[in-house]
This record gives C-alpha cells, sequence and structure tokens, in this order.
C-alpha cells in the first residue's frame, strides 16, 4: 500500500505592512466568513451576501480589502442578460500565526483549488 502525502507549501509574510492588514483581515469576521466561503468555488458578492446574510455594502466593502490584501482572486464573467458579474475566490487555505511580544510570524497556505 503506497500512501501519498501531499505536500503543503506555505509562504511566510515578511513585510510588516502586509502582516498589519492580514492581522486586521483575520480580525474581522465578515472577511473570514468570506474566505472561508469562498474557498472550493467562486461566488457572487449577491451569493455571498444572501448565503451569510450580510449586507450587500458590507459585502463589497470586505472583498474590496481582502483584494487589496491580496487574499482574495477575482474572475469576471458573462451572464445571459448580457451583463458582467464578477466572481470571488479564496487565494488562501489557511492562515497561521505566532505572537510574542517582539515578533508577529505568520504563514500562508495558498488554496491549491485556485485552477478553478
Amino acid at each position: 500500500m503506497i500512501i501519498m502525502q501531499e505536500l503543503v507549501q506555505t509562504r511566510k509574510i515578511m513585510d510588516d505592512e502586509r502582516k498589519q492588514i492580514i492581522l486586521e483581515v483575520l480580525a474581522d469576521k465578515y472577511c473570514k466568513q468570506i474566505l472561508h466561503d469562498t474557498l472550493e468555488k467562486p461566488k457572487s458578492a449577491m451569493e455571498l451576501s444572501s448565503d451569510k446574510k450580510i449586507p450587500i455594502s458590507t459585502v463589497y466593502r470586505r472583498l474590496q480589502t481582502l483584494y487589496d490584501a491580496k487574499l482574495l482572486a477575482i474572475s469576471g464573467s458573462i451572464n445571459e442578460d448580457g451583463k458582467k458579474y464578477f466572481l470571488y475566490k479564496s487565494k488562501v487555505k489557511s492562515i497561521s500565526l505566532q505572537c510574542n511580544l517582539e515578533e508577529t510570524s505568520i504563514e500562508i497556505v495558498p488554496n491549491s483549488s485556485n485552477a478553478s
């Protein structure tokens, strides 16, 4: 019997400004819900709003925050009506951090299902 072990690649965050942004994202319940909800498949802002009962204006603000933090991918598409819409997908599978009073260490595991 052969057991295949998945190699988990982590990225260590070195930049202090980026660390601060990630800490703020992790402290926000809506940001975490959006990242979790878009792990497996991309979703629209309307889907996120209705699935998680988050006001649509809050969803759009958090999507922008997550995109600016490079934690969310955006893809566009056109529906049957010819209207353009966007789908959002988490670029991270998990974020781990370790803090002491001198240093904060943050590692990110990229979302390997980003190929879709």
